[in-house]
This record gives C-alpha cells, sequence and structure tokens, in this order.
C-alpha cells in the first residue's frame, strides 16, 4: 500500500473492514486499499479508494489551515444520507468517521457513482448543442426538484436556522473572509456594506446545496442512462435557507465564464447551453419561489465565492493544498468582488 496526502491506507483498511459492507479482506483477513487522489476539488479532498475488486469515494477536510465552520464531513453525509430516498439523485452513503486518529480528520465513505462531471465547454461540444441543452435543462429541474423537497419530511428539519438565513449569510462569509485576510481588499469591504444593508425579505426555507453547478453533477455517458443527472456531489456547504442563493451563484459562475480567463469553469459557454434568461425563466416557471431581489443574490453569491477562493489562495501560500490549479486563485477575487458590485446596481 502507497499513502496519498491526506490517507494512511492502513488505517484505513482496519477501519474499512469494520465500517463498510462488502471490502474484501482477501485471505490474511486484511484490507489492502489503493487510493488515488480525483482532481477538481479545490476545498474538501475527495479519494477514489479499492479494495482491488470494488471501489468506494471517501471525502475528507483539506490539509492544514481549515476554517471553523467549513469542511463539516457528518453535515455532508447527513444531507445526502437524508436525499437518497427523494427525487434529487445523490450517491448511497456507507459511513462516517469522526474520530481524528484514522486519518488526521473526520471523513466518509460513499458509492462510486459513474459519471463525467463536465468542466469545460470543449467537453460539452463533443456532444452537440441538443445533448447540451438537454443536460442544462435537466441541471435546472434537478435544482428545483431539491427545493421542493420538505426538508421536516426527510428529517432535515433541524438542519439549519432557516429565519434570518440571508443577514447571517453576509456576516457569515464575513467572517470566513476575515479568517484568511493576509492582505488589503478593499472592494471586499465595500461590497460587504453593500449586502448589509440592502437585505430582502425572507422567503419560505428549503434545503440549500450550496455549490450547485454543472462540474458537481455527474452526467450519465452510457448506453442505459446518456445525459442523465446520475448524482448531485459535493454538498459541502449544504444547510436549510434560501434556495436562490442557489440559484444565484450558478448564474455568477455563468457570468464569470462569458468574461473568460481561468477563473471559474466555462462549460456555459459551451454550443446548446441554456443562457442565464432561459435558466431564469425555466427555474421561474417550475418553482414557487419568487424571483425580484435577485441583483442582491448575484452580489451574496459573487462575495461568497471569493471568501472561499480566498481560503483557498491562504492554503496555497502555505503550501497546504493537493491538486493544480491553485497558482492564479488569489488573482480571481479581484473580478469576483467588481461583480457582485455590479450585481448589486440591478434591478430588482
Amino acid at each position: 500500500m502507497s499513502d496519498v496526502p491526506g490517507l494512511d491506507l492502513s488505517r484505513l483498511g482496519a477501519w474499512f473492514a469494520d465500517h463498510v459492507p462488502g471490502v474484501s479482506t482477501g485471505s490474511t483477513a486484511e484490507v489492502r486499499l489503493t487510493a488515488r487522489h480525483i482532481s477538481g476539488g479545490k476545498s474538501n479532498l475527495t479519494y477514489e479508494v479499492s479494495d482491488g475488486s470494488s471501489s468506494w469515494i471517501v471525502r475528507r477536510p483539506p490539509l492544514g489551515h481549515v476554517l471553523a465552520t467549513a469542511h463539516d464531513m457528518a453535515r455532508e453525509h447527513r444531507v445526502m444520507t437524508a436525499l437518497r430516498e427523494t427525487v434529487v439523485p445523490v450517491p448511497l452513503t456507507y459511513a462516517l468517521c469522526e474520530d481524528t486518529d484514522v486519518v488526521g480528520a473526520p471523513f466518509y465513505v460513499m458509492e462510486k457513482v459513474d459519471g463525467t462531471p463536465y468542466r469545460s465547454a470543449a467537453e460539452l461540444r463533443g456532444l452537440g448543442a441538443e445533448r447540451t441543452r438537454a443536460i442544462t435543462e435537466r441541471l435546472v429541474d434537478t435544482l428545483v426538484a431539491l427545493h421542493e423537497v420538505d426538508p421536516a419530511a426527510v428529517g432535515l428539519a433541524d438542519f439549519g436556522r432557516p429565519e434570518g438565513f440571508l443577514a447571517r449569510q453576509v456576516g457569515r462569509w464575513r467572517k470566513q473572509m476575515e479568517a484568511s485576510y493576509h492582505r488589503d481588499l478593499p472592494a471586499a469591504d465595500e461590497l460587504h456594506a453593500r449586502l448589509a444593508a440592502s437585505i430582502p425579505p425572507e422567503g419560505a426555507a428549503g434545503i440549500v446545496h450550496g455549490d450547485y453547478r454543472l462540474d458537481n453533477v455527474l452526467v450519465g455517458t452510457g448506453p442505459d442512462d446518456r445525459d442523465r443527472l446520475n448524482a448531485v456531489v459535493d454538498w459541502e456547504m449544504a444547510t436549510l435557507g434560501d434556495p436562490l442563493t442557489d440559484l444565484a451563484l450558478m448564474l455568477l459562475y455563468q457570468r464569470l465564464a462569458a468574461f473568460g480567463g481561468d477563473t471559474v469553469s466555462d462549460v456555459s459557454t459551451a454550443p446548446g447551453y441554456l443562457a442565464e434568461q432561459e435558466i431564469l425563466a425555466r427555474y421561474d416557471a417550475a418553482s414557487h419561489r419568487d424571483l425580484g431581489h435577485f441583483g442582491f443574490y448575484l452580489g451574496l453569491a459573487a462575495y461568497k465565492l471569493a471568501a472561499i477562493l480566498e481560503g483557498i489562495h491562504y492554503r496555497f501560500l502555505q503550501g497546504q493544498t493537493v491538486g493544480e490549479g491553485f497558482d492564479t486563485i488569489g488573482d480571481a477575487i479581484h473580478p469576483l468582488l467588481d461583480a457582485g458590485l455590479a450585481a448589486l446596481k440591478e434591478k430588482n
């Protein structure tokens, strides 16, 4: 066995033997695991782990500097477990470990779901405009389905505090930004002040994914599941609150992609991908949510993403990241903050 950063495979194998159904111990009664880090995530670490005959996905927090309210493995595990009996596609969850002696941090094990997390327009161009449009429509429809789930009906009534959600979000991401501050960001201060002064009335609470976008969805590629959304993943920021924050963040990614650069995925520039107004219209037609005050939601999405990226940039400077693509993260903060300030000027 050869360890990968963040996983002690010997300790993990011993834990697997007692907690994961179907794991093979072989003739020596010892679980021998191999693992590889799956690229693409810039926050929680995701690994594919195998015993030689079966494979699973293991998720754990990032190495080093971890913000106090982020990277909660128990919450991520809980929301996916709760949603598995709904129409929202999620991986099966097998086990949660909160004993930090095993791999140095809490982690959980879930099903390995077949599918592609499309991250670039080039990947979608190969599918053609018609298939890309169908995938985008399903992306929107799945978001509506998630937001229509009754939290109490799936055991998530206490998963968050929806009252005052937007005000707390503004305050929370201010704290997250300050926790990673190592340079002056006057635009961040201005955006926070404007958000705090323009919080809209609260809508009905629902389950919020927290980072909903195409590359956090596994899309089927086989003959029996082609272009089907097989699983929504990366639930680390899920909570109860105002679901329009999900829609706003997805559209913020789309706006940033239109400007070009390496800040975000450019999937939304592929032929066939629904335009912003088409997404809003499709969501509005299927949902009971009020899309008024949407400029605020876009501004909050920009501030949230800037705070997240500033934390990743901080870990990069400390040498505490795993994977590629971190060296330009710090430069991405500035256009994000500018986009947030511009969004607040839009008509609501």
